[in-house]
């Protein structure tokens, strides 16, 4: 596991445990609970997809820690307003503090805004961060398989946040692998993602993660870098998969992560690609392999208006 991957997962058990501090796990479930239905966020991607038109997630972010501020006018209302109205299928709004100069209000915010489904994009590693989500309106969250890579100095923080996850051990990759151990994914690759060398993920923890926030009506975009990153991913039960193609260890960004990736996912999961993506020509190398969902971030908060650049980039 890479230092900053280390450093942002200790800010995440920290901020949890303070905000279980303030308020129990019980509490904020029952908050989330309560909360109107969910946008359908899986049905705005499939429903782009089906009309033959690329589905686009369209993110809101401030800044990131190896890029710096990337938007100084920042705006997020304005933001999802245009995304909307150039043709985005949902919204990622970035809610970290520390790391990307997110917050709970750029979503609640961006979603007041618009009336297209909103992912919270966070280091989402415990229940209780699920139930938050949901408190402050998001559609889906994000789970991004590397934080969950099985290491003894990343103990569970919310405290009564088990859920009714499937069997792990009945769970099998879109390419017919069992993992070796129930619940546990080998990776068979060295120094690729975030990790350095051998690595094990903790799928039993993902898919009660992943329960939690089916429970509460949200959808789940699970996010990997390499193969075996991809299949702890696929023993999820969501049909969003995406691919980052930026190592998080290097920021290399290579668009070949997902091509050579994509072979592994079934048609009956929707590839998402993340990252890279800064031109027309990107996006037409991506559909003609068949990908046709997208994240996008970057490119279009560096933009005078992200809006018009999200027409002019999938035009």
């Amino acid at each position: 596991m890479s230092d900053i991957l280390k450093k942002i997962l200790e800010v995440k058990q920290a901020e949890v445990a303070r905000a279980v501090a303030k308020k129990p796990y019980a509490a904020v479930r029952a908050e989330a609970e309560a909360m109107p239905k969910t946008r359908d966020f899986v049905g705005a991607i499939r429903g782009k997809i089906a009309l033959g038109k690329p589905a686009v997630i369209s993110e809101i972010k401030k800044a990131s820690p190896s890029r710096g501020v990337i938007r100084e006018n920042f705006d997020p209302a304005a933001i999802a307003r245009s995304y909307e109205a150039h043709g985005a299928a949902c919204l990622s709004v970035l809610t970290d503090v520390q790391f990307f100069q997110g917050s709970k209000s750029h979503l609640i915010e961006a979603r007041a805004a618009c009336n297209i489904p909103v992912l919270r994009k966070d280091f989402m590693i415990d229940p209780y961060q699920i139930c938050r989500a949901r408190t402050i309106g998001a559609d889906a969250i994000l789970l991004i398989v590397a934080a969950f890579t099985l290491s003894p100095t990343l103990p569970r923080q919310g405290g009564g946040g088990k859920t009714s996850s499937p069997p792990v051990g009945e769970a099998r990759s879109a390419h017919g692998l069992a993992p070796d151990h129930p619940g546990k994914t080998p990776s068979p690759l060295a120094g690729e993602g975030w990790g350095e060398g051998a690595a094990e993920f903790d799928v039993a923890r993902m898919q009660e993660l992943e329960a939690l926030a089916h429970e509460l009506g949200m959808a789940v975009l699970v996010e990997s870098h390499d193969a075996a990153e991809l299949d702890a991913a696929l023993q999820l039960k969501t049909p969003l998969i995406g691919i980052n193609n930026r190592n998080l260890r290097t920021f290399e960004t290579r668009l070949e992560t997902t091509l050579d990736l994509l072979p592994r996912i079934s048609n009956e999961r929707i590839a998402i690609t993340e990252s890279g993506i800064l031109k027309p020509a990107d996006v037409q190398l991506m559909r003609g392999q068949g990908v046709n969902a997208f994240l996008v971030g970057e490119a279009f908060m560096r933009a005078e208006d992200p809006g018009v650049e999200l027409a002019r980039l999938f035009g």
